[in-house]
């Protein structure tokens, strides 16, 4: 099969064995895969490889047709249509474990758009939900909220009750979108004064939960903006890995900081993540209320093309891949 892996110079493309699924896996052939930020850390070296230096084959979440079902697996079979995350996505097959793998609801959504899906919905329901415990008619600001991930969340805070959902994009273009994904308010997150108006905006005191995929450079006015008491979930690091923290002010608001990253769950963990999705989430899937749009599809063959569009940060939504 072909397959892009993450060579000592970047990515490049093999031609490579099929996988085989093990008893809890199921292998899939690829229709679209989706690029996430992660995948651009991988290719750069800065996440681990395959378990004893391996080929690492590249790409996080796709969707496709059922090939082989382990023998673990109930929920689907071959034929199916799914969405999955994982690892190799990157590739004409991929396999995926049995609880990160999802049949595609109905028979009129493309595979084209279950493949923006399963990240983005996994890791906005984690982080606004389950670790930012939002409350129904509280206020939310998503950093970075132009992103495939931070679109979803957007929608996310609004489907589950938010009172203000606030999304922040240093891009005119992109902030003028994200009230079509359910921001009440879109601020500059690069101007100065963009805390003050989300204090203004929640009466003065501040917003109940801050989803942060920025990290570097906002991190402080983060704080100035959360209210006491309030919650900052630490999702993406897309400003820089390190940063100046202002502990003074953290304690003095008395702010819940949480991280969290899917690099260390146990796979046990990343189950029950999908299964409170589905929970909550599933039936706005369905129905087409929670929705990712589409940037750009490129070849397969072209994954570092599509990699350096990403890079540039100029794209509303998802960017795909076609095997």
């Amino acid at each position: 099969m072909k397959a892009v892996v993450v060579g000592a110079s970047g990515l490049e493309v093999r031609e490579l064995d099929r996988p085989k699924p093990k008893p809890s896996e199921v292998l899939v052939r690829v229709r679209a895969a989706a690029l996430n930020r992660a995948d651009l850390m991988m290719a750069a070296g800065h996440r681990p490889g395959a378990p004893g230096g391996g080929i690492t084959v590249a790409g996080s979440e796709w969707a496709g047709e059922v090939v082989e079902a382990g023998a673990e697996v109930r929920h689907v079979k071959p034929g199916d249509r799914v969405m999955c995350t994982g690892r190799g996505g990157y590739a004409e097959y991929a396999v995926s474990d049995l609880g990160r793998t999802v049949a595609i609801p109905g028979h009129n959504m493309s595979f084209e758009t279950a493949a923006t899906m399963p990240v983005s919905l996994q890791t906005m329901h984690d982080a606004v939900v389950t670790n930012g415990r939002l409350e129904k008619g509280q206020s939310v600001v998503i950093q970075g909220a132009s992103s495939g991930v931070g679109l979803m969340g957007l929608q996310i805070a609004k489907h589950m009750g938010a009172g203000l959902v606030i999304g922040t994009s240093t891009n005119a273009g992109r902030r003028a979108r994200l009230g079509d994904f359910g921001a009440d308010m879109a601020l500059d997150s690069s101007d100065p004064s963009w805390a003050d108006a989300v204090i203004e905006a929640t009466g003065g005191k501040g917003a109940d939960l801050i989803v942060d995929q920025v990290s570097n450079g906002v991190m402080n006015q983060n704080m100035k903006a959360v209210r006491i008491l309030g919650r900052i979930v630490n999702v993406g690091r897309l400003g820089g890995f390190k940063g100046e923290f202002d502990f003074d002010l953290h304690a003095s608001k008395r702010i819940t900081y949480v991280g969290v990253t899917f690099r260390t769950r146990s796979i046990e963990e990343v189950r029950e993540i999908v299964r409170r999705m589905k929970e909550d989430l599933w039936s706005a899937v369905e129905d087409g209320t929670l929705h990712q749009p589409i940037d750009k599809v490129f070849p397969l063959d072209e994954a570092v093309a599509a990699q350096a569009h990403m890079r540039a940060n100029g794209h509303l939504g998802k960017i795909l891949l076609k095997p």
